[in-house]
């Protein structure tokens, strides 16, 4: 009998995960000669003004400040911002030995953003290359390659819908057919129970959730020089929403790559135990014959 090999997806949200505090700080809200705390606060009292997406209102008013500084809004600016991002320590080498430990057990591991920023700043980082897809927020762009509009806006909901298409495949986020066809999860290309998700805050409270009571595994990490954030980040394990909770350093040997390492180990166990009661299934039928 034939057996696919196992893959393991590793789901990650970005700001706060992978690299300290969000994006657009980094580069782009400097640019505009604003400080980061008057731009989302300009952001939020619009949300809360109009009852707004404060996703959508954060791209608008990136737009709309560019627009004001007369900054150039092509996808290669914002690819720009996102070469600027620094990363946790371990990030960058953290995906080869992960990559070459999975596949020491026959293991594919695939890597995946799902994050509430901006897809093009993704783009730009250093490590944009190791990941499968990147499903973020993102814009539309005119025929002068201009963002101007809104094309994806991902919040702490709708994020969810990105682990239903990892989970089948699709990964195309216009789609709205193969993502909801009937297909039985053991033909899934990532079934549930093999996906690893690790995030940082609130916005990735609904992933964790569905990760972890669909037999998958949440992790929430925290700024290691910042103890408030652990204490956050506890609270999602009392509650039930998080499986376990980690400093946010990748280098080798420390907590979260012991921890992806012994999913990994156990990913594998269970598979190897489901292969043999399978054999021992097909053989107990043969004998019968």
């Amino acid at each position: 009998m034939e057996h696919k090999p196992v893959t393991v997806a590793l789901i990650y949200d970005f700001d706060g995960t992978l690299a300290p505090g969000n994006m657009q700080e980094y580069d782009f809200i400097p640019a505009v000669g604003k400080s980061a705390a008057e731009f989302w606060e300009e952001s939020n009292v619009i949300a809360e003004a109009q009852d707004a997406d404060p996703i959508l209102t954060y791209m608008a008013k990136t737009i709309e400040c560019a627009r004001r500084k007369g900054l150039s809004l092509k996808r290669e600016m914002f690819r720009e911002s996102g070469r600027k991002i620094s990363f946790y320590n371990g990030v960058p080498e953290w995906f080869g030995r992960i990559n070459a430990y999975g596949a020491e057990k026959g293991i594919r591991v695939q890597h995946y953003i799902n994050s509430s920023g901006i897809k093009e700043i993704i783009e730009g980082t250093a490590i944009a290359h190791e990941f499968k897809n990147i499903y973020a927020s993102s814009f539309l762009y005119d025929e002068h390659g201009n963002a101007y509009w809104p094309a994806v806006g991902v919040n702490y909901t709708n994020k969810t819908q990105f682990i239903y298409k990892i989970n089948k495949g699709v990964e195309s986020v216009s789609d709205t057919k193969l993502v909801n066809q009937y297909l039985e999860e053991e033909k899934r290309p990532v079934q549930f129970k093999h996906m690893i998700f690790i995030g940082d805050g609130t916005t990735d409270i609904p992933c964790m959730r569905l990760v972890k009571s669909q037999g998958g595994h949440s992790i929430a990490v925290y700024n290691p020089s910042n103890m408030a954030a652990f204490e956050a980040m506890r609270k999602l394990i009392d509650e039930g929403r998080a499986t376990y909770v980690c400093p946010a350093d990748y280098r080798e040997g420390g907590e979260i790559d012991k921890l992806v390492k012994t999913i990994i180990d156990k990913i594998w166990t269970d598979n190897k135990i489901r292969l043999m009661a399978e054999s021992l299934r097909v053989n107990h039928v043969c004998g019968d014959e």
